[in-house]
């Protein structure tokens, strides 16, 4: 592939995002967020810790108050050279030391705080002990939208994640299927996910045959046959953002029936991504989607959510399934997936990543969705 790679975020940046961060949960009805190492903190901060560990590292965020990063000293080295260490202060606590006293001091006593979904029930409760006056919710609950809409930045990191995994694709096809294990197919793909660009493999679902029929199969030693349809679903970190492809190829010849199945995947596929528009909610993208599959009698067989948000993780709010009714907006990024899984013989699964424009949707992928017969 080329192109150039995007400039990373600067300082400013990280900054700008803390504090809009800050302002939303005022807004929220928060008195804070506490944001423990994890994508969040990512997004927020640039920060990975080298081990994520009994010890207590939190950003606290808070309206009118500068970030604060609470650290063991012995990573404060690692924390300091953070892309977004600038615009933060760091509070270093020792062994020995207590970190929720030293936590405690930087919080309304009696604040209600959104905190990261993966903080550790240790620190929680240590939190709770040292101030019972506050309250804390998930912040997927309290703010699910904090990452969803993504700057023009990370949408062409998004866009250049779906175009490295659209080569992997085009090379895939290429392949022996025939007499191969899915294991062998799925190093396959991602070795070439790693050849273009990707620097993390988050998985490779590599379903033959009866396989296919289990969304989530990922791979096993079932040796490909000639007849099997069989499921590729495979994705991972470039540059820090996701990428979340499908597409299903079949070995040899299919016969008419899935051929049928795949077709009606397809046109699943395409009107859920006709109704991605800004205003719709998510909802709207799951119904257009899961109606085509009512219609051609597959609805039972189609068992999971039409699609998930993707940014500095591959799966992230907001979710297109039926009950949320958060209203799409520009610069949201999320899979469009629709499938059929017909148990003991074979699934079918169709995804591509898209992003709200101003007036619909935009594709990042963009690989053929017809049925692809390999070898």
């Amino acid at each position: 592939m080329t192109g150039s790679t995007p400039a990373p975020f600067t300082a400013d940046d990280y900054r700008a995002r803390m504090v809009r961060a800050a302002h939303a949960a005022a807004d929220a009805g928060l008195a804070g967020l506490l944001v423990a190492p994890g994508p969040d903190l990512v997004w927020l901060t640039g920060y990975t810790p080298t081990a994520v560990t009994e010890r207590l590292t939190v950003l606290v965020l808070a309206a009118g108050q500068d970030p604060v990063l609470v650290v063991p000293a012995l990573e404060a080295p690692d924390a300091e050279k953070a892309p977004g260490a600038p615009g933060l202060t760091l509070r270093c606590w020792t062994d020995g030391k207590d970190p929720y006293a030293l936590t405690g001091a930087l919080l309304a006593p009696d604040g209600r705080f959104g905190i990261s979904d993966n903080t550790w029930a240790l620190h929680l409760l240590g939190l709770q002990k040292t101030l019972p006056g506050t309250s804390y919710a998930a912040l997927t609950d309290a703010m699910p939208m904090l990452r969803a809409v993504k700057d023009v930045a990370e949408l062409e990191l998004l866009a250049a994640a779906g175009a490295a995994a659209d080569a992997a694709f085009e090379e895939i096809r290429k392949v022996p299927f025939s007499g191969r294990r899915e294991s062998d197919v799925g190093h396959d793909l991602a070795d070439l996910l790693r050849r273009f660009g990707h620097s993390q493999v988050d998985f490779t679902i590599v379903g033959s045959g009866p396989n296919g029929a289990n969304p989530h199969h990922e791979v096993g030693d079932r040796v490909i046959q000639d007849g099997d349809m069989v499921v590729l679903d495979f994705g991972g970190l470039k540059d820090g953002y996701g990428s979340d492809t499908t597409r299903t190829v079949h070995v040899g010849a299919p016969s008419e029936e899935e051929r049928a199945v795949h077709d009606i995947v397809r046109a699943a596929q395409e009107a859920g991504f006709r109704a991605v528009r800004p205003g719709a909610a998510c909802q709207d993208v799951d119904r257009a989607a899961r109606a085509v599959i009512d219609d051609a009698g597959y609805g039972e067989y189609f068992i999971h959510r039409t699609g998930h948000g993707i940014g500095v993780t591959t799966h992230e709010p907001p979710y297109m399934i039926e009950g949320e009714e958060q209203p799409l907006v520009p610069g949201m990024c999320f899979s469009v997936e629709p499938g059929i899984y017909l148990p003991g013989r074979f699934g079918v699964r169709i995804e591509d990543i898209v992003t709200v424009t101003e007036d619909g949707g935009r594709r990042l992928n963009n690989t053929t969705r017809e049925m692809v017969i390999v070898d």
